[in-house]
């Protein structure tokens, strides 16, 4: 039919524009298509392309990383987005569990998991916790989009392994040649022809920050990155914060605009207008030229401020009405926009309880809990077990655990659990009686509700047998135990009868 229309728009643009309009009107009343699909007048400027994750990515990745770093420097709102998750994923750390099988060897890992940990052991600067790492880990994926981690083998501490961040704008962008034949580099990773990384190209830095030698190549083997792949063909990072950022900003804008207007409605100021000026003063100087007293260029309302208008001039008030009121609504709007793309609850990102109640802040923790558990889930995936097991073999090569038959079966002594740190109740005695009421319906097992505690379910069984012999001892009735005294025989009356 593009022809019969070419030919009625030659003859009368009038009948083909109403025969367009009319052909669309049909189309929307047969419900045909996807609105958002349309071309018509609605998504004029809706322009969108299709392309491999990588081509948009890289444009965009330095930009927006920027621009999230350059928040988190100077927003709360970012900020507030950021530890949230900082607190959440992370918080106390984790408890490592050991599940070998040998009771004797899971204590003596344990142990040197915890002693590891230290910064003087992990950390390859000496400078941060294990757990520190791991708040940082989470803290730059979010604003950079990932983080790397180099798998140092060096003599000093504990163990010969150490672990050194990287930043992802280490990853040198100058390098075109592969190392191994068939591959290729992209962004300072090269991949083979599954597009696995083979290996990492990082640029060497001096202590200031400036590029001192080439590149050097890692094996993929010594570097972990950490980051979220939410696309098969995407290579590289992008910052967890880029649906936000626009918000974040808009906000940021609108806060300095109502202050800044907030600021001058405070200031009290009074303007004297004279028939003509007074000669050689003007506002308390004698130094003033005649350009200073017809001029108000670099003036300011300051407050308190008493000056002296030119002859003629007269004050006009520019009151733009009070905003303060409807200020409070569209923020508290953009916060929750910013929250929901990064699927958090607008109370876990603001700190502002003001309108929930015990449901919707537990209905709120919940949803909120299936965010973190993603991000848990991914740390401790890409990152954390994989430093544990680099860790166990470090420790068996170093001989601080000995295990004989190790090398036969490396996998069956690499299984563990890490025990998250208990999150706070919002309300304890309801919290504690539902915790009662799955435990005795066998919806949840002890075990279940000593994890969502942040504790080692055997750990505490010892803990409680050990308070309750320790009251036992001493005759005091805890636990649901007896005390000593109720539980000494009693004389039965008739065996006394002179009593």
């Amino acid at each position: 039919m593009a022809w019969l229309d070419r030919i009625i728009e030659a003859i009368s643009p009038r009948a083909a524009y109403m025969r367009e309009g009319w052909r669309q009107q049909l189309g929307l009343i047969r419900g045909s298509g996807y609105d958002a699909a349309d071309g018509g007048r609605l998504n004029k400027n809706w322009r969108a392309t299709n392309e491999a994750a990588d081509i948009t990515d890289r444009y965009s990745r330095d930009t927006l990383r920027a621009r999230a770093r350059d928040l988190e420097r100077n927003s709360d709102i970012a900020n507030g987005v950021l530890k949230a998750f900082k607190r959440n994923v992370v918080g106390n750390g984790f408890t490592l569990q050991a599940k070998t099988g040998d009771d004797d060897l899971d204590d003596q890992i344990e142990t040197l998991w915890r002693r590891w940990t230290r910064r003087t052991n992990c950390d390859v600067t000496q400078q941060q916790s294990f757990n520190e790492l791991l708040r940082m880990a989470v803290v730059r994926k979010k604003a950079d989009g990932g983080i790397l981690f180099k798998k140092c083998y060096t003599p000093g501490g504990l163990l010969p392994f150490k672990l050194q961040a990287l930043e992802v704008d280490e990853l040198s962008r100058s390098v075109a040649s592969p190392r191994y034949k068939g591959d290729r580099v992209i962004g300072g990773i090269e991949y083979n022809e599954y597009n696995r990384p083979v290996g990492y190209w990082i640029e060497q830095y001096n202590i200031d920050g400036w590029e001192t030698n080439q590149p050097v190549f890692y094996p993929a083997k010594d570097i972990i990155f950490y980051y979220s792949k939410s696309r098969p063909s995407q290579l590289r990072e992008v910052s967890d914060l880029a649906p936000s950022l626009s918000r974040i900003r808009d906000a940021n804008e609108f806060i300095a605009a109502v202050s800044m207007k907030e600021r001058i409605a405070a200031c009290f100021a009074l303007l004297i207008k004279r028939a003509a000026p007074t000669g050689g003063f003007q506002g308390g100087s004698r130094n003033n030229t005649d350009k200073d007293r017809t001029s108000y260029s670099g003036k300011m309302l300051t407050p308190g401020l008493i000056s002296e208008m030119n002859a003629g001039d007269d004050a006009v008030t520019i009151n733009p009405g009070n905003g303060s009121s409807e200020a409070t609504g569209f923020l508290k709007l953009l916060q929750r926009l910013v929250g929901a793309g990064q699927g958090l609850s607008y109370e876990s990102t603001s700190r502002d309880m003001s309108e929930t109640n015990y449901s919707s802040a537990r209905q709120g923790m919940i949803e909120d809990d299936l965010t973190y558990t993603e991000e848990v889930e991914l740390l401790q995936g890409k990152l954390m077990v994989e430093v544990y097991e680099t860790f166990l073999i470090s420790a068996v090569l170093a001989g601080k655990l000995t295990i004989p038959d190790f090398w036969n079966d490396p996998q069956k002594y690499m299984e563990h659990e890490w025990v998250a740190s208990p999150k706070k109740w919002i309300d304890p005695q309801k919290e504690a009686n539902a915790n009662k009421t799955a435990l005795e319906s066998c919806v949840k097992s002890f075990k279940q509700i000593s994890a969502e505690q942040g504790r080692d379910w055997k750990e505490q069984i010892d803990d409680m047998a050990d308070v309750v012999a320790y009251a036992k001892e001493k005759g005091v009735q805890i636990g649901g135990y007896k005390s000593v005294q109720n539980e000494q025989p009693q004389t039965d009356p008739k065996e006394n009868p002179d009593e």
